[in-house]
């Protein structure tokens, strides 16, 4: 075995690795567009609506044209309503009212008595005549040492207790290193009652918790953010509280490229501290807060409010009129819906899929997954690609790792494990046990995205062989979800695995069963109601013959079989899950805009809205344009459509507009044309 070296790979081996270099290159951008990730290249193919040429459009030009707002289980929209609270500010108090305080103290102090329960039991460890002399120091301010030797350690912690409990915790004891007790007032008051706390909370209406109510085990706030994604809010919020993000929890992911407000919830701190965060923060807003019993989970939702401006609207074909264009397309998703396709942020914005990765994690080769993972690639971050062609001329960990970027997780994980493993000498190159242990040096939320983007990838595919055969027909075979669980179960399950921000706890199994010849000349069930299974050891397969042999066949092209999908590797063993073939979006409305410049807004943020409504209350300075969510904009040459409807979970707004506009979703598509 030969260690890898900084320099100095001999001729032979580095022709062998150019062409290693070619043909994995070769492999990634096979049947791709420029080395960019199609719709077709992950099964998104059909539309429901074939009648209508759609319209031309661009989303999320600004971030701000693009608002999600989560709707809670008991299908309330969550909005910005307040900027948290202002911390009341105590009076100075004046020189009369110090002394006079001081006196009361000293008077008080001179007629306390301790509570007799508490004496006894100082007593009982102290003697009587040293007991005497510790309220002589609660009285006098004077400092004592007490002769007794305390060896037991449990003694010396139950007399410590007794003190502070016994003397309002103002007196501070100490043991020297002969076990002796030292004994004074406290130079500050370290220690507060639970009920002295609860007082300095109160309200001007003598309501605890600064108005919010008495403290239960869990806050509830809202939190509004601009162009971050959940995780970035719990990081941050984790870090300047300095607590374990598991204390931060929420219903779901948002998108990052877009104005959100979404519940969370936080335990184990205090609401001045959470709010006080407000100060701080950039492009992040604490509000709403609420005491509650229990935190959220993944999946405490109905799913969410989309806000949406669709900017540098053209028509297809110029004898379209783009009114009836909309007043068709919406009535189609009305009546009909759309595929719930897996959207393409599913499966990432670099030139290799997640999906492909998956597969080959699936496959067992790890090498593969490795290689890429680690890809020269067209689309990628740029700052990571002097680190990939590092790996891909001279197959060196060190030297590569030192030029990927940390934000690179995954490629950071796998060259930092290589860097502690050696080549073989009759290939130059690492073993497959080697790949195997830093592919599982890879975080697990991310080694599972990766399996699960394979997954999406089949379901796409199969739902759209599944309308290409039988249309909005159910069809004997179909599948359905057993009425044993209930809908938000399955899509509490699909909810997990959103935008790669998996919670990988054990969730409710959901059942399903086929539906019957009897029931599908009954027309007891509609589309709506059919599911497709993501391949899995633990899913029911539909029952219809030509749907069952699609999975056989699309699988087998990626040498797998969708009847064995356990796995030795845990994460990567899969179980499968349930999935609506179509989804329908509610209170869907529309509105065309003029506008003349990039830069006008179209929309109003929760923020925006709530500030110009707090300037109008309080008779300051205000925009009226900013009070509702509609901007009124004035004549221009450029011409915008804004949507708005309600998904549930899991369902992707892309896919909604897709339909309406027949436009490609991919991240250099006409629809989400962006730069590099």
């Amino acid at each position: 075995m030969s260690k890898h070296t900084l320099t100095g790979e001999s001729e032979l081996v580095a022709e062998q690795h150019e062409v290693k270099r070619t043909k994995i290159s070769d492999g990634i951008n096979d049947g791709l567009n420029n080395g960019n990730i199609t719709e077709e290249d992950v099964g998104i193919t059909k539309y429901l609506n074939n009648d209508s040429s759609g319209f031309k459009g661009q989303i999320k030009q600004r971030y701000t044209d693009f608002l999600v707002n989560e709707i809670t289980k008991k299908g309330e929209v969550v909005h910005l309503t307040d900027k948290g609270f202002n911390m009341p500010k105590k009076p100075k108090p004046t020189k009369e009212q110090i002394e006079q305080s001081q006196k009361e103290e000293h008077e008080r102090r001179q007629n306390f008595k301790v509570d007799s329960e508490i004496r006894n039991e100082l007593v009982a460890l102290l003697e009587e005549e040293n007991v005497q002399k510790i309220e002589e120091v609660y009285r006098t301010g004077k400092q004592i040492e007490i002769p007794k030797v305390f060896e037991d350690k449990l003694e010396r912690t139950k007399i410590h207790q007794l003190l502070r409990k016994g003397f309002e915790n103002k007196l501070e004891s100490v043991t020297t290193a002969d076990n002796q007790f030292i004994i004074g007032m406290a130079t500050r008051q370290t220690r507060v009652s639970k009920q002295e706390l609860i007082e300095q909370t109160k309200d001007k209406n003598g309501v605890e918790n600064w108005g919010y109510g008495p403290s239960k085990s869990y806050i509830h706030f809202t939190v509004y953010k601009e162009n971050k994604d959940t995780m970035d809010v719990a990081n941050i919020l984790s870090k300047y509280m300095r607590i374990p993000t598991r204390l931060i929890r929420f219903s779901g992911t948002k998108d990052r490229r877009a104005v959100t407000c979404q519940r969370m919830s936080i335990s184990k701190i205090g609401l001045d501290r959470l709010n006080g965060l407000n100060k701080g923060l950039k492009g992040i807003v604490l509000g709403g807060y609420k005491y509650e019993d229990e935190p959220l989970n993944l999946g405490d939702l109905q799913g969410n409010e989309f806000t949406i401006a669709i900017r540098d609207v053209t028509l297809k074909n110029e004898s379209d009129d783009l009114e009836s264009i909309l007043s068709t397309g919406v009535k189609s998703l009305q009546e009909n819906g759309f595929i719930n396709y897996f959207g393409m942020q599913r499966f990432g914005t670099f030139s290799v899929s997640t999906h492909q990765i998956g597969q080959a994690l699936l496959s067992g080769n790890w090498k593969q997954a490795a290689d890429l993972i680690l890809a020269e690639q067209e689309n990628v971050l740029p700052a990571s690609k002097d680190a990939r062609r590092i790996w891909a001329e001279s197959r060196n960990p060190i030297a590569a790792s030192r030029a990927m970027p940390r934000q690179c997780l995954a490629e950071n994980a796998i060259l930092n494990a290589l860097c502690n493993e050696e080549k073989d000498d009759s290939t130059q190159d690492y073993t497959m046990a080697s790949y195997h242990n830093a592919i599982l040096k890879i975080p697990r939320n991310l080694r599972t995205m990766y399996v699960h983007a394979y997954q999406s990838y089949i379901w796409n595919k199969i739902a759209s062989k599944r309308i290409e055969l039988f249309g909005l027909e159910v069809v004997e075979g179909d599948l359905i979800v057993d009425g044993s669980e209930d809908v938000a179960s399955v899509k509490q399950s699909e909810q997990e695995d959103e935008d790669f921000d998996e919670d990988l706890r054990e969730s409710k199994f959901i059942r399903a069963r086929p539906v019957t010849a009897e029931e599908v000349a009954s027309k007891k069930f509609t589309m709506e109601d059919i599911v497709l299974p993501t391949p899995g050891f633990d899913i029911l397969y539909p029952n219809n013959e030509k749907l069952r042999q699609l999975y056989v066949d699309i699988m087998a092209k990626d040498n797998m079989d969708p009847f064995d999908m356990k796995r030795k590797v845990r994460d990567f063993s899969l179980a499968g899950s349930y999935r609506h073939v179509i989804h329908k979006p509610t209170d869907i409305e529309f509105k065309v805009v003029s506008y003349e410049n990039p830069t006008d807004q179209l929309i109003n943020t929760d923020l925006e809205i709530l500030n110009a409504n707090r300037g109008k209350d309080n008779g300051q300075t205000y925009m009226k344009a900013k009070l509702e969510r509609y901007m009124k904009v004035k004549e221009g040459s450029k011409k915008a459509v804004i949507v708005k409807f309600k998904l549930g979970v899991s369902a992707y707004a892309t896919m909604v507009l897709r339909e309406l506009m027949k436009l490609e979703t991919s991240r250099r598509g006409d629809m989400c044309n962006v730069s590099a």
